[in-house]
């Protein structure tokens, strides 16, 4: 079928229209749809795995770990939560205000629209929709054209399950994304590069549509030196686990490099090849059990980190690439130049760069003079240190000895600041990015007492300075009768 602006200007119609019926705001659609998507993710375990070993190469392991089992755990935690979400709270009215009490009711933004992204296609695209449905909002969903399976098992299975009149799939290139962009929206969600978000953020500020930003930029791992060998390494097993074990390094949260002291650096290489090889054998090409690289596209992009000289000359373990499987092994480098591209922009993949400072307490500010990350990963015991991370630096979220945990934690926000995207989700924070918090006052129609002053006479004025003081404005406008001369 043809997706022209027509096409997509009739369905936008169609869902606002049914979203003003009123048919998404009930409890009970919401936990059905809830409910059904649970349904969707259990019955297709095999077919969504299959779908992400045709697009990434992922190992049903890993796309459990990070996909089918994470949008169970999500799509669970907002079933059992959403009415009580949903209920108005109550608001502490101040005396100032009596006789009034006072509520905040969340209601659904309206029509919802989702980018999400190839990396993670099935997480990406489902987990930002259990807070859409949450909140009562109708929904359409872009899948990434870079994950064609994984599109095509969204455009085909959803309809089959949720509510075909509030939620929609539509799949395409570029140029539908254009066309979706010219439609009026009441959110845009968006999960991709800062490249793209930019021309996201240019067409929602046309039509004033408010946005989130799930982007990304180089998350760094610090590593000080530990004195205990055993807690080393485990530190160094989930530094690996965390740049090779999601998507070959291709997550926006993954660790993008290492900061440690000089003088470990050489047993922290020799760490990080033994366990790399541990996990992933002598040949990760052959074990299957580490994603391939999306695209030639991306291939080439990564390809081309390394054919710098001084980069090239500063790998330690790995290197090989191998273009008809489109697969990098994982790959360590120790020190390459601060200028070079692998440490001017996002890697995405799976290279490692090294870092060494004289003392650790220096990677505060190396990673203050680069824009802010998504998360900054830090191993330690030092509790100043630990203070100095927190109060010192910037990023969306903070993690102290692991990695990646946070993404998986409903009870946490998720989200960037600066360069790394704005906004945030999961559980109740997804809930609160697509609602609306609406401020709602009772007030009494309680008899007022004629004023027997003028209304703006100075024994008024001495009488409203006095309510002010001592918070009684609301009673004393009764009792003098001022309300009647706003």
């Amino acid at each position: 079928m043809e997706i022209n602006g027509e096409f997509l200007e009739e369905s936008v119609r169609e869902l606002r229209q049914y979203f003003r019926s009123g048919s998404t705001r009930s409890v009970t659609w919401r936990k059905n749809q809830l409910t059904a998507l649970l349904d969707l993710v259990h019955k297709n375990e095999d077919a969504i795995s299959e779908s992400l070993y045709q697009d990434l190469g992922k190992h049903p392991v890993e796309a459990f770990r990070d996909e089918i089992g994470a949008i169970g755990k999500s799509a669970t935690y907002s079933l059992s939560c959403v009415e009580k979400w949903m209920a108005p709270k109550k608001s502490d009215i101040p005396l100032l205000f009596f006789p009034a009490k006072g509520e905040v009711l969340a209601e659904a933004l309206g029509v919802v629209l989702i980018f999400s992204s190839w990396n993670f296609p099935i997480m990406l695209a489902l987990d930002p929709l259990i807070g859409a449905i949450a909140a009562g909002n109708v929904v359409v969903i872009k899948p990434s054209e870079q994950a064609p399976a994984c599109s095509s098992f969204l455009a085909n299975t959803i309809p089959r399950y949720l509510d075909s009149n509030a939620i929609r799939v539509i799949e395409g290139g570029a140029a539908v994304s254009q066309q979706l962009l010219l439609q009026k929206w009441d959110k845009i969600f968006f999960t991709g590069s800062p490249r793209v978000a930019r021309f996201v953020m240019s067409a929602a500020a046309k039509n004033l549509t408010p946005v989130t930003l799930e982007l990304g930029g180089k998350c760094p791992a610090i590593l000080d030196s530990l004195t205990n060998p055993s807690d080393f390494k485990l530190a160094v097993k989930r530094i690996v686990g965390g740049k090779w074990g999601p998507c070959s390094g291709q997550a926006c949260i993954g660790i993008d490099y290492v900061l440690v002291e000089e003088k470990v650096s050489s047993h922290l290489v020799e760490l990080l090849k033994k366990i790399v090889r541990r996990f992933y054998g002598d040949n990760p090409l052959e074990s299957k059990v580490i994603s391939r690289i999306v695209n030639k596209q991306n291939f080439t992009r990564l390809c081309n980190l390394l054919k710098d000289p001084l980069v090239a000359a500063s790998i330690v373990h790995g290197g090989s690439v191998e273009e008809k499987h489109l697969f990098i092994e994982p790959t360590i480098l120790l020190d390459p130049p601060l200028d070079a591209d692998v440490m001017t922009e996002e890697i995405f993949g799976p290279l490692l760069p090294i870092i060494t400072v004289n003392k650790i307490g220096e990677s505060i500010e190396f990673i203050n003079s680069r824009p802010k990350p998504l998360a900054i990963y830090a191993f330690t015991k030092d509790e100043t240190l630990k203070r100095r991370i927190l109060t010192e630096t910037s990023s969306g979220s903070v993690t102290f000895n692991d990695t990646m945990v946070q993404f998986l934690c409903d009870t946490l926000p998720f989200g960037g600041v600066g360069q790394s995207g704005f906004g945030r989700y999961h559980g109740k924070y997804s809930f609160d990015t697509f609602s609306h918090e609406k401020a709602v006052m009772h007030r009494s129609l309680c008899l007022e007492i004629e004023p027997r002053y003028p209304p703006w006479s100075k024994f008024k004025l001495e009488f409203l300075r006095l309510a002010y003081k001592l918070n009684y404005f609301g009673l004393l406008l009764h009792i003098l009768g001022l309300k009647r001369y706003k």
